[in-house]
């Protein structure tokens, strides 16, 4: 099963645009919380720290391509959003909670659903379209978000990576 999963991952990996990219590393920080919380449910500590360790270390992976030359106050606001995200899982590491955890997954779907609207925006109306579209379709992630609004446009790997100090 587990090398079926990891095959069906690979492929959807490759050729992904960066917006499909993103969308699957919140897949995996949602998958991780979810494993968490159910390892505070079974009192498994060695697990619980193995999943959100892992949670923080792909957050980073967000975190760390912003840039806010380019992103504006939405990279900003993205580097805020996953700074509180990570301070948050250091906190249920010390105090586990699964309700903690619960809100962390909400919060998460919000703004990955928004990450898909903009991937599906970025499929329809090409990548030229893309700033415009999410500027629209993306705005107000979550009430949590505090109306804040998502754009892949300041996803920009080759160029000025804030260093993520975790």
């Amino acid at each position: 099963m587990t090398n079926a999963r990891t095959t069906y991952r690979e492929n959807d990996v490759r050729g992904s645009s960066r917006v499909r990219l993103v969308v699957l590393l919140y897949d995996q920080i949602i998958q991780d919380l979810a494993k968490a919380a159910q390892a505070i449910e079974q009192d498994q500590i060695e697990l619980r720290t193995k999943y959100l360790n892992h949670a923080i270390l792909v957050i980073g992976h967000l975190q760390s391509p912003l840039d806010f030359e380019r992103g504006g106050k939405v990279a900003r606001d993205l580097d805020h959003f996953y700074s509180v995200l990570r301070q948050s899982l250091v906190q249920v590491q010390f105090y586990p909670s699964k309700e903690a955890i619960g809100e962390r997954i909400a919060e998460l779907q919000s703004v990955r659903e928004a990450w898909t609207e903009v991937d599906r925006a970025e499929t329809s109306l090409g990548a030229t379209a893309v700033t415009s579209a999410a500027a629209t379709s993306v705005s107000n992630p979550g009430a949590s978000l505090s109306g804040r609004g998502y754009s892949g446009a300041e996803l920009e790997p080759e160029r000025g990576h804030a260093e993520w100090q975790g």
